[in-house]
């Protein structure tokens, strides 16, 4: 009787997948803002650079979905019924993801090289965008429950968060801490 072996090509190639994610996170955290290759993230990973480009069409685009599917910067979308809550939460979240030993240097990295690579660029856009979504849905949930007023900017009150967030990351002149999170929060609201 013939019994045909189970397919497992799907399961090891998310397993090589996985491997390249990790490798590239561990590189950046290792690597003090060294650049980081393609041919060091396939090496870490066990991998051959082709198998790095068949999945992704860039280094940068390695770089952002690892950022995007393994880091701390994963965006939780808090739904507690009190918009302070939960836009603070989502502050705190993001000040505390970026900090991250595995995650920093990832951003900045990714940071850096889009400003050079136009596809990282529109790449980096999206990842963004979809960050920006999130704190707009706990803005916009807020409004509807009355807790803001019906004409309040959510875009600009955004834009404050984001503004903060981004200024401090690169130019690390002020903290990110949990004190400026709350801070933060009670400036946001206060001008919705």
């Amino acid at each position: 009787m013939h019994h045909e072996r189970p397919h497992t090509g799907r399961r090891r190639n998310e397993a090589t997948r996985q491997a390249i994610l990790d490798a590239t996170l561990r590189l950046l955290g290792e690597s003090e803002g060294a650049p980081v290759t393609a041919d060091a993230i396939a090496r870490a990973a066990g991998v051959g650079k082709q198998t790095v480009y068949r999945w992704w069409p860039s280094k940068g685009a390695v770089l952002l979905d690892a950022l995007t599917e393994r880091s701390a910067l994963q965006v939780p979308d808090p739904d507690s019924g009190s918009v302070r809550t939960d836009l603070h939460s989502l502050i705190e979240a993001t000040f505390r993801g970026a900090q991250s030993d595995s995650t920093a240097p990832a951003l900045r990295t990714l940071v850096r090289e889009a400003a050079h690579d136009p596809h990282l660029a529109e790449l980096l856009q999206k990842f963004t965008a979809q960050r920006r979504a999130a704190i707009h849905a706990v803005l916009a949930r807020g409004q509807q429950r009355g807790e803001l007023p019906a004409d309040a900017d959510l875009d600009l009150m955004v834009d404050e968060f984001y503004g903060v967030f981004w200024y401090r990351f690169i130019l690390g002149h002020a903290p990110l801490d949990d004190a400026v999170a709350a801070r933060l929060t009670d400036s946001i609201l206060a001008r919705g």
